[in-house]
């Protein structure tokens, strides 16, 4: 990997075999994958807020260890299957950013990877020269 570009691992099983990273910087550039409310052990809580923190966690750990704080992100987007669960989810969403104020979106998809996981997350960042 040349040194413009690296990239942060968070152990999923699914980074080898789909050939992904959580995460990648090329220059100032961060962009983090869709990142789901998976515990290191595998479980998730089933609440849609708890989930939503989990996910947070995980996207700015990924950040965090490629040089960016939550304060570089410029952008979030939040992948949820009810439309029930907006409000709990913009909450949480509003404890991570709501003094930085990124451009974010939400949208309601049919489905995640597993069905019961309410809520996945993305983010794009850039990083101070």
């Amino acid at each position: 990997m040349d040194s413009i570009r690296s990239r942060a691992s968070s152990g999923s099983p699914y980074e080898g075999t789909v050939g992904f990273a959580r995460a990648v910087r090329h220059g100032t550039h961060v962009v983090v994958s869709g990142t789901a409310p998976i515990w290191p052990d595998g479980h998730f809580m089933p609440e849609a807020a708890a989930q939503t923190r989990r996910c947070w966690e995980i996207a700015l750990g990924a950040l965090a260890e490629l040089g960016g704080r939550p304060e570089d992100v410029i952008r979030t987007r939040h992948y949820l299957t009810n439309p029930d669960d907006v409000e709990d989810v913009a909450l949480v969403h509003g404890e991570y950013f709501g003094a930085i104020r990124p451009a974010s979106t939400i949208v309601m998809v049919a489905g995640l990877v597993d069905p019961r996981w309410k809520v996945e997350v993305e983010l794009d960042a850039i990083l101070p020269e």
